[in-house]
């Protein structure tokens, strides 16, 4: 198997290179990462710019692009193969429920599947440098099973693991997005030169993180794993729709 890994904290995040540790177990792994943390960046290009690739000490290739970036460039010049699977993270906290839309790790996926690629998404759920290694396992495992039980074609996953030992991770469950409160409120103060700098709030609480939702099953030490679809078409509003457009003349 051939994997390419990508991720959104940049090429030296020790989480990347946990999981390019444990992903050269199994398969042959190129590692193409931002040259800085992306995190946030959500499936944004780089178009104004040109990309510059740099070859690291370790084999990593530095990009001086997004997470998206990455993806792309490796997939369509940097490789002389395509890759099985794209793989991206081990992200530095959580991806869940609305997270996902501005998630740099889950568009480094998301680019994989759209260039027609199998990919996953990969997060540690805490805070830390500690239980990298319970990411990597879970995603070892879920990689196995990948083999016998391919992905459709229009989704990706999103594994989320719990910042606990391997021991006391009781398992894997299949589970929904869930969703958070709006993010407080930006704030404002000055720089050193007394001109105005602005900050995004702090991530809003849980509002829906029921039984079934992936901060539900994280919350209470379960490996998430939520299939993410990448046709964002809302066919059930397609008809009802149809008819309120009815009767427009233009």
């Amino acid at each position: 198997m051939r994997i390419l890994l990508s991720n959104d904290d940049g090429v030296h995040a020790k989480g990347m290179q946990v999981l390019q540790q444990a992903l050269c177990q199994i398969a042959e792994v190129t590692t193409v990462g931002p040259d800085r943390n992306c995190s946030g960046a959500s499936s944004s290009l780089t178009l104004m710019n040109p990309l510059r690739v740099q070859k690291m000490e370790n084999g990593f290739l530095s990009v001086n692009g997004t997470p998206s970036d990455c993806v792309h460039l490796a997939i369509s010049k940097l490789l002389s193969f395509t890759p099985d699977l794209v793989v991206a993270g081990i992200n530095h906290g959580a991806n869940l429920g609305d997270d996902v839309l501005y998630s740099g790790t889950v568009a480094a996926a998301t680019e994989g599947r759209y260039l027609g690629l199998p990919a996953i998404a990969v997060s540690l759920a805490g805070r830390g440098d500690e239980h990298f290694a319970t990411a990597a396992h879970v995603t070892i495992q879920v990689i196995k099973k990948l083999k016998s039980h391919p992905l459709p074609a229009d989704q990706i996953l999103n594994i989320n693991v719990p910042a606990i030992p391997i021991a006391e991770l009781k398992g894997i469950q299949v589970t929904r997005l869930g969703r958070r409160h709006k993010a407080e409120t930006m704030t404002s103060t000055t720089d050193p030169w007394g001109r105005e700098i602005y900050w995004y709030g702090v991530l809003g609480p849980e509002l829906d993180a029921g039984e079934g939702t992936d901060f539900y099953a994280v919350a209470n030490n379960y490996a998430s794993i939520t299939p993410l679809q990448i046709d964002m078409s809302a066919y059930r509003s397609m008809d009802r729709l149809k008819q309120w457009l009815e009767g427009i003349n233009l």
